[in-house]
């Protein structure tokens, strides 16, 4: 089991005051396990700096911009993959029962294919499977990473980093398909409204856009214990 996961996980995850105190024994994790090359690792290293140092109001607002009003930059891995389709639906079951035959089991709120959810099940497994399963969505993984390295975001590190620690290699055919649809600009409300004119499918009580979103304070809390039964999300200020 790689504690790695949990860090990239954490990384994800909305930023608040535990994730600035933890920065620094989060930069050490890496350090030790060195599953991530010396590039990437040191553009990780600038990204816990940037959170340790920075103003908290705005690490929230950036992050916000980007992964909860950006629907191209959606942490969820299904909506990429299936859209609003019924497959995502059959999927979402599918990886949620996955996740319970394992020990860890979602609150009604959570959205199995949210990726910091997804990562932090990763290191709960042996590090050979977790690579393996990490290899079955890389071309999104790939394609976000494409999206923020253009936006020249420090968080494009922690997807090359995710790109390095997979088995296996997406087709370039199947990451150019992504990339080949609408990347919005955050910044322009006209064309987010566009983006976000058909509500995405819910799935349980209380889901919403952006919903299902671990505090990084919850997966601290686990930083030295496989994954258990979950409690509800707290809700975002």
């Amino acid at each position: 089991m790689a504690k790695t996961f949990k860090v990239l996980s954490l990384l994800l995850a909305y930023p608040e005051e535990e994730l600035q105190t933890a920065a620094g024994s989060m930069k050490a994790v890496l350090e030790q396990e060195r599953l991530i090359p010396a590039p990437c690792l040191t553009g990780l290293s600038k990204l816990l700096d940037e959170i340790a140092a920075g103003d908290l109001y705005d690490l929230q607002a950036r992050y916000v911009l980007l992964f909860d009003r950006t629907r191209s930059l959606s942490l969820h891995l299904f909506e990429h993959i299936h859209g609003e389709s019924r497959d995502r639906g059959q999927a979402m079951v599918d990886l949620a029962e996955h996740y319970a035959d394992h020990g860890l089991h979602l609150s009604a709120r959570e959205l199995p294919d949210f990726l910091p959810l997804f990562l932090e099940f990763l290191s709960t497994r042996p590090l050979p499977e977790a690579r393996e399963l990490l290899g079955q969505p890389l071309h999104v993984v790939c394609a976000l990473g494409e999206r923020l390295r253009k936006r020249k975001s420090s968080y494009a590190w922690v997807f090359l980093a995710l790109e390095a620690i997979a088995r296996g290699k997406p087709s370039k055919e199947a990451i150019e398909s992504l990339l080949a649809e609408t990347d919005e600009n955050p910044e322009d409300l006209a064309a987010l409204d566009r983006a976000w004119e058909d509500q995405p499918v819910t799935f349980g009580p209380g889901t919403a856009p952006g919903g299902g979103c671990p505090a990084a304070r919850d997966t601290l809390a686990r930083m030295d214990s496989p994954a258990t039964q979950r409690g509800p999300a707290p809700n975002r200020p």
